[in-house]
């Protein structure tokens, strides 16, 4: 009887844990150094949604980054969910809170793979990812679709845009040598002088990134690895992958970094332990001014 009531009350705490997990976020700061940038800029980096609301119309989570009041946000995308009902997805309530945010903050969005499913699949969803990326131009988003554009006069960010090839199930897809110049564009003599930042929503190719020459790279994808355990990290990650060497925060390999997002929201298993959602606040110090 002990025991049962012991497993009980351990069932419950799990439930309960669960239950915050999932609808609550923690916002979690980072901080960059860099010679190549003259002055301090604080990024919000946003990624995996999924259409979740934390309060109503998402106004919990637009506090939070007004209280933080950023120079810029960059999102990484996963904002919806890809499944659909009659040939339909449903992204509003991605829209509806991009659209608030870049009425007050520049805002650099590039896919993730939902969004990207999205638009390879044209036999089912038509032109809709060609009408849900123009809608957000139109608001003033800069959506980088291997795109690039500045920000300010040393920092360049870059929005990679990776096929769902390479998100598939259990075995990573290697990449092509070449794939990040055709996709989009080498870095020139001049820009290596800039701050180069890489939205790329798949953290597993970060050598790649790096040697590409990007001196920040932002990530989501992983969820944190959906439950956490001490010591041991994230447990699985979408790919079906154990114990994933990126599960989450901040990695630096021959002064290269990625910062890797937890994500806000789930999808298909609703579940976050341990885990809740994340909001990223990347502190980009550069050189002082005073000499």
């Amino acid at each position: 009887m002990v025991k049962l009531i012991v497993w009980a009350l351990i069932i419950i705490v799990l439930i309960a844990v669960i239950y915050h997990d999932t609808h609550n976020f923690k916002i979690y700061e980072y901080e960059v150094c860099s010679d190549k940038v003259s002055g301090d800029y604080t990024f919000v980096f946003l990624t995996d949604l999924h259409s979740y609301v934390f309060g109503k119309d998402n106004d919990r989570l637009i506090k939070a980054i007004d209280d933080i009041h950023p120079d810029a946000i960059l999102s990484a995308g996963d904002m919806f969910t890809s499944h659909h009902r009659d040939g339909k997805f449903h992204p509003e309530i991605a829209y509806s809170l991009l659209k608030r945010l870049s009425k007050k903050y520049p805002l650099y969005i590039s896919n993730g793979n939902h969004e990207e499913k999205i638009k390879e699949s044209r036999a089912i969803f038509g032109n809709a990812f060609d009408r849900y990326k123009e809608s957000l131009k139109r608001e003033g988003l800069i959506y980088l679709d291997n795109e690039s554009a500045d920000f300010g006069k040393d920092i360049r960010i870059t929005g990679l845009c990776l096929p769902t090839a390479y998100f598939q199930k259990i075995v990573k897809k290697e990449m092509e040598s070449d794939l990040l110049d055709r996709k989009i564009g080498g870095i020139s003599a001049s820009e290596k002088e800039r701050f180069q930042i890489l939205i790329a929503h798949n953290p597993l190719y970060f050598d790649e990134y790096r040697k590409w020459g990007a001196d920040l790279t932002v990530s989501g994808h992983v969820h944190g690895g959906i439950i956490r355990l001490p010591l041991l990290g994230g447990v699985i990650s979408p790919s079906i992958a154990l114990f994933p060497k990126y599960d989450g925060g901040k990695y630096v390999k021959e002064g290269k970094t990625m910062i890797l997002s937890r994500g806000l929201g789930t999808h298909t298993i609703h579940v976050r332990l341990f885990n809740p959602g994340e909001v990223s606040v990347i502190k980009v110090r550069g050189k002082s001014d005073v000499t």
